[in-house]
């Protein structure tokens, strides 16, 4: 029931994701971030069976700060990407992970880009992509209303109204979503939207 989407504009990604902890008939949370802050400038969205989603994003995570310790500089958007695509293509063989991935960075010399990489380790450069249910909607409405070059402000009413989208045609709406953005100012969080406030205790 999960939804992950994403979208490239001039200069920034953003990056969109449902927050509910689900399992079975069950909802156990409604907070869960499902979007992970790479490095300062590279953000990972994923959707997937919830201990390979946070294994899996926690390892590339490490692996991204490790290379950077070790060689003094960052690893670029494109070879973060090929990296992950590298790690679930050798895991495919041997123990899959059922995770799929869109990765969102800025680089100086590139500026902003998105990865779409789904559980079988196909890797994509994409303006848009989305995974899950609701993927059926925003790709929908991102279809209708994306256009190179959007401002950050009609990129944040396009994806309102691919939420909107969501919570009034999917059966199993998921109530709460994160917002994240990377431009050349860093990777961070740009907002929230719920319509289910988590319980305060």
């Amino acid at each position: 029931m999960e939804c992950v989407f994403g979208l490239v504009g001039n200069d920034y990604a953003i990056v969109v994701a449902d927050t509910s902890a689900v399992h079975s008939i069950l909802v156990h949370k409604s907070n869960e971030d499902k979007i992970m802050v790479l490095d300062s400038h590279k953000l990972v969205a994923a959707s997937g069976e919830p201990g390979d989603r946070v294994q899996f994003t926690e390892y590339i995570q490490k692996n991204v700060a490790l290379y950077q310790f070790r060689n003094g500089i960052p690893l670029t958007t494109a070879a973060a990407a090929n990296f992950t695509r590298g790690e679930l293509a050798t895991a495919l063989r041997k123990n899959p992970y059922q995770v799929n991935v869109l990765m969102a960075g800025y680089d100086k010399e590139i500026g902003p880009s998105l990865y779409y990489i789904d559980y079988i380790a196909t890797l994509h450069k994409v303006d848009r992509g989305a995974f899950g249910y609701g993927s059926y909607f925003c790709l929908a409405m991102m279809d209708r209303h994306y256009h190179s070059g959007m401002t950050v402000e009609e990129a944040i009413d396009l994806v309102d109204k691919s939420i909107l989208e969501i919570r009034s045609r999917l059966v199993v709406a998921p109530p709460n979503f994160v917002i994240k953005i990377v431009d050349k100012d860093g990777a961070r969080e740009y907002a929230w939207r719920e319509s289910v406030k988590p319980d305060a205790a």
